[in-house]
C-alpha cells in the first residue's frame, strides 16, 4: 500500500506579499468606485470620508474589500506557484 504524504506549505508573510495584497485591494476600490451603480443604499461609513468615497457605505466597503482579498490571495498563490515569490 502506498501512502502519499501531502503537507500544505504556506507562503511566508513578507513585505512583498503585503504590498501585493495592498495593491490588489486598492485596485478593487478603484473598480468598485466606478462599477457599483447604486452606491449609498445601506448604512454609511462613520466619520468624514474623502471625496473619492462619497456615497460609499458599509455594503460597498465589505464587497470591495472582500473582492480585493480574493484577488490578492489569487495573485499571491499564482505568483508563488510560478516561482516569482
Amino acid at each position: 500500500m502506498t501512502v502519499l504524504a501531502v503537507t500544505p506549505s504556506a507562503t511566508n508573510w513578507s513585505l512583498q506579499v503585503a504590498s501585493i495584497m495592498i495593491l490588489c485591494n486598492l485596485f478593487s476600490f478603484v473598480i468598485g468606485r466606478y462599477a457599483i451603480k447604486n452606491r449609498g443604499q445601506g448604512p454609511s461609513l462613520p466619520g468624514t470620508m474623502p471625496a473619492i468615497l462619497s456615497n460609499f457605505g458599509v455594503p460597498e466597503l465589505l464587497a470591495v474589500a472582500s473582492f480585493g482579498h480574493v484577488l490578492g490571495a489569487g495573485m499571491i498563490l499564482g505568483l508563488r506557484s510560478a516561482g516569482a515569490l
